[in-house]
């Protein structure tokens, strides 16, 4: 029998703890999302996969929300995040700051994102996009990356906070 575990026996760390411990070199970037409730699960992927920052830009909506809340579960207090208008300025000051650019969208020349081991860089801002327009192009334009999940189906992209599971597992697992 392999018994299932009650949510006091994870041993997780505390919120104390985790903004303490070292992070991933990994800041997630918001342009514009809409939905309260894919920005809430934005913040409890980013605690999960023990991201360095989350950036809130464009139209992003940020805390305190009942609907950020309500997906996020607490994860706003323990995620550190920044709003800025100018997504365009940020990646750039990103980029000056030692991180690569990786806009995860659907372009002509991307990398598959199980090819992600092959880039060279070491600090990664990754910038999810619209659920509608997806990245601000002149953010994909400035990008030293383009990372592209594979699909097979009919539909032609996964919701946002989906594809944030994703991706940041698969990048994730270059720190552990």
């Amino acid at each position: 029998m392999n018994k299932k575990l009650k949510l006091w026996e994870l041993d997780r760390v505390s919120e104390e703890t985790f903004k303490a411990q070292k992070k991933f070199p990994v800041v997630v970037v918001l342009d514009s999302i809409r939905s309260l409730n894919n920005i809430g699960s934005f913040f409890r992927t980013c605690d999960a996969f023990n991201v360095e920052k989350m950036y809130l830009c464009g139209i992003t909506a940020t805390p305190p929300h009942r609907d950020i809340n309500k997906t996020a579960i607490g994860a706003t207090d323990s995620v550190s995040w920044e709003y800025t208008e100018n997504i365009v300025e940020l990646c750039t000051n990103l980029q000056r700051e030692g991180y690569s650019v990786c806009t995860i969208e659907q372009t002509e020349k991307t990398t598959f994102l199980q090819n992600i081991n092959s880039l060279p860089d070491e600090k990664f801002a990754l910038v999810f996009g619209n659920e509608v327009d997806g990245v601000n192009q002149e953010v994909v334009d400035l990008s030293n990356h383009v990372i592209e999940i594979p699909q097979f189906g009919t539909k032609h992209s996964l919701n946002v906070s989906v594809c944030a599971g994703v991706v940041l597992w698969e990048f994730t697992k270059r720190f552990i």
